[in-house]
């Protein structure tokens, strides 16, 4: 079954992504993982002004902010401009497992480093277990 090309659909959809992009903050691409005692998250945010980058924390919540400027070109006939110029925006949602209290960052290259240790109660521990003849320990 063919699909009908409906050109004011196509439309509706370009000008609702171009006036999204415009009013809403950009997305940063992340990375994040677990390595051994702290979870890494790497976000990428090239040629952004490095004061201009705000990390906060509010409760539970991780905010990332950066800000862009774009290059004016006054007098250039742009030929191309896919670089998207203003606010960014991440947030993460921190479980109970972490320690808030020795989050670091920093900026290196155009990728910003958030390093989040995890908390010394949410770390893999052995429980000794105690029986009439001997100790022994498992993994909990």
């Amino acid at each position: 079954m063919a699909m009908a090309f409906d050109p004011i659909s196509q439309l509706d959809r370009l000008a609702a992504s171009v006036l999204d992009s415009v009013r809403s903050p950009r997305l940063m691409p992340v990375d994040l993982f677990r390595d051994g005692d702290k979870y890494v998250l790497h976000a990428d945010l090239p040629g952004v002004d490095p004061g201009s980058i705000d990390v906060d924390i509010d409760g539970s919540q991780l905010s990332i902010r950066a800000q862009r400027t774009a290059d004016s070109g006054e007098g250039s006939r742009w030929l191309a401009r896919e670089r998207s110029a203003g606010s960014f925006l991440r947030q993460f949602t921190l479980g109970d497992g972490v320690d808030v209290e020795r989050i670091s960052a920093s900026y290196e290259n155009g990728v910003l480093s958030v390093i989040i240790p995890v908390s010394e109660r949410a770390k893999p521990r052995k429980i000794a277990i105690e029986s009439a003849g001997h100790r022994q320990e498992i993994a909990a």
